[in-house]
């Protein structure tokens, strides 16, 4: 089981990879570490965070995808009829945009920390973007 260190805002948490069902997307997002960006409060899905990422082509096929995700999964949208994205759910969760209903790759479940993943989104909301930094521990 590999982890990875998340701190997003005030908060740190600690996420598995989920290497055996979507063993693509976690090589590519491997690949991309660490990574830093500011993650904004979702527009269309519900209880949720996410990181737009326009028109990047990661080159991934759907894996492991959901529209579901619950609190504390990442999900990595490799793109398609909406923006390429990560989004983080915080709480109840339907994955869209304006296009309509969307499957995200689960690639990343938070095992540390998802007692702040509330506080997070209700942040992130009333406070604007914050900054998030993935990186290996």
């Amino acid at each position: 089981m590999t982890l990875i260190d998340i701190a997003a805002g005030p908060f740190t948490f600690k996420a598995r990879f989920e290497e055996v069902n979507a063993p693509k997307t976690c090589a590519k997002f491997k690949s991309l570490l660490p990574y830093r960006e500011r993650i904004i409060h979702v527009r269309w899905s519900g209880e949720g965070c996410w990181i737009p990422l326009g028109d990047l082509d990661l080159g991934l096929p759907f894996e492991n995808h959901t529209s579901y995700p619950a609190p504390g999964q990442f999900l990595l949208y490799p793109g398609g009829i909406s923006e390429t994205e990560i989004l983080l759910a915080y709480g109840g969760v339907q994955f869209a945009s304006k296009m309509g209903q969307l499957a995200g790759n689960h690639f990343l479940t938070v095992v540390e920390g998802a007692e702040d993943l509330t506080a997070l989104g209700k942040m992130v909301l009333w406070h604007g973007a914050q900054d998030i930094v993935f990186k290996m521990p």
